[in-house]
């Protein structure tokens, strides 16, 4: 069985280890994209990965911009985007958009793997518990 793919695409490099770390310890492979500016790219030259992390603060273009790239592209489209930030104000507007989950930074290692779980089942999550 070919193991799950995870795109993460994420300016900060801490923040992508941690995560890569994460998905790695779930059995995973990862790809990372520190610049947001080159998933143009990436959707040309790649075949989509089974589900994508998504920073939504990042520079030049930010997540809510990448994922309109990626939903308007057809093969990219069904793909499960999550959406990753610290921020409490945008999990208000990222309900608004067309992700499939929403996990707080910094992720809580004691709930990944079940949050993990449930969304490759195809449950959405909705972890906004420790936003303040």
């Amino acid at each position: 069985m070919k193991p799950i793919h995870a795109l993460i695409i994420e300016d900060t490099a801490i923040n992508s280890d941690v995560l890569r770390e994460m998905l790695s310890g779930e059995g995973l492979t990862c790809s990372v994209i520190q610049d947001a500016r080159l998933i143009q790219k990436q959707i040309v030259e790649q075949a989509p990965p089974d589900l994508i992390f998504l920073d939504l603060e990042m520079p030049y273009i930010d997540g809510y911009e990448v994922l309109n790239i990626l939903k308007a592209h057809p093969v990219w489209a069904s793909v499960p985007v999550v959406a990753c930030t610290v921020h409490t104000a945008e999990a208000t507007t990222a309900r608004t958009k067309p992700f499939h989950s929403f996990l707080s930074k910094p992720l809580d290692a004691d709930h990944f793997s079940d949050q993990l779980k449930e969304i490759l089942d195809g449950k959405r999550v909705w972890d906004v518990s420790r936003l303040v």
